[in-house]
């Protein structure tokens, strides 16, 4: 790890002339799950980290009737999975954080951290940059080992999967995120914060160098009905090879409003309008169920090595509707790979 320059401010105020104006020189550290094993592993080399775990205010949990959730973006994983407020009015939320990383990484990870975190992709974390172009500028997913990289919205150049398995969750809840600057503070919908890079001097969020998320807002609970279901190799520390999310309301048994998202399989968060378009206005079925899986995974591509990623997300899709419905998810009419 190369030599820095280390800063822990008290305030935001402090804090924000401490970042530079473009990304490279300086770097955020919260719960530093993320960013450390970056820097040992040399794919940031930050001239000064900033510390904001000693910044006051944005560490804490609200809830009111009228504004819903506000969450402090240095609240831990573990801490908001068994908050009671969580627990009791976005159960699902709770439910997503559990499923999340390791015991130990949720003690220390922060939801701030969790939403901004990077790629987990394999060419990023070995330094090949965000994009990863060989010399020729082909891209070195489409050449080489790809199984675990993006089936939707791999149009490129950009092929990797988003890799919070919490930020779908808060997305089907209407969450948004407040970010502070030298500017001022700006609220951004969850849903629109995650953006593809064109180029490696981009990142994958709607976050400035010289800005900070500080607040995560979630409307007032609805009593919406609610579902997470996600697929992984192994129960233990491991990302997802896929997950859903569904929100919706069921009224006279039929679906309204409903909100299908997906994760691990696309550079962003990504949201199913050919899903909501089948389940809005339909009495919900395993049969309906099942065809809004279809149309999720319709739009999907291999890029070679991963086909079998949309036979997985499909049923994640599927079996979270389920779930949702208050059907048994393994009883459903199941999909066909």
């Amino acid at each position: 790890m190369i030599s820095f320059e280390y800063a822990s401010p008290g305030s935001v105020q402090d804090a924000l002339p401490l970042l530079d104006t473009k990304w490279g020189p300086a770097e955020i550290l919260a719960g530093g799950t993320d960013l450390v094993a970056l820097m040992k592993d040399y794919v940031v080399t930050p001239r000064r980290v900033v510390n904001i775990k000693k910044i006051t205010g944005i560490s804490g949990v609200k809830l009111t009737a009228q504004k819903g959730l506000r969450i402090g973006a240095l609240v831990t994983l573990d801490e908001l999975a068994k908050h009671r407020w969580v627990t009791k009015y976005y159960p699902t939320l709770a439910l997503a954080i559990g499923d999340a990383a390791s015991p130990q990484i949720r003690n220390r990870a922060t939801l701030g951290g969790n939403l901004c975190q990077r790629p987990r992709c394999w060419y990023f974390r070995n330094g090949f940059g965000l994009i990863a172009l060989d010399a020729k500028g082909q891209s070195l997913v489409l050449k080489g080992d790809n199984r675990y990289h993006a089936i939707l919205g791999n149009e490129g150049p950009a092929y990797f999967v988003s890799p919070s398995t919490v930020a779908p969750t808060l997305i089907a809840y209407g969450a948004a995120v407040v970010i502070q600057g030298p500017k001022g503070i700006r609220q951004v919908l969850l849903e629109d914060f995650y953006v593809h890079p064109t180029k490696e001097t981009q990142r994958e969020h709607d976050l400035r160098p010289n800005e900070i998320l500080v607040e995560i807002r979630i409307p007032p609970s609805s009593r919406r009905t609610t579902s997470y279901y996600e697929v992984r190799q192994k129960y233990g520390f491991d990302w997802p090879l896929a997950t859903a999310t569904v929100a919706m309301n069921i009224k006279d048994q039929k679906v309204h409003d409903p909100v299908v998202i997906m994760s691990h399989v696309a550079p962003i968060p990504w949201r199913s309008k050919e899903a909501e378009v089948v389940l809005g206005g339909a009495r919900l079925t395993p049969a309906l169920a099942a065809a809004a899986a279809h149309a999720a995974l319709k739009p999907a591509r291999s890029l070679g090595q991963n086909a079998y990623k949309i036979a997985i997300a499909r049923a994640a899709v599927e079996r979270c509707i389920l779930q949702a419905a208050g059907l048994d998810p393994l009883a459903g009419a199941g999909t066909q790979t």
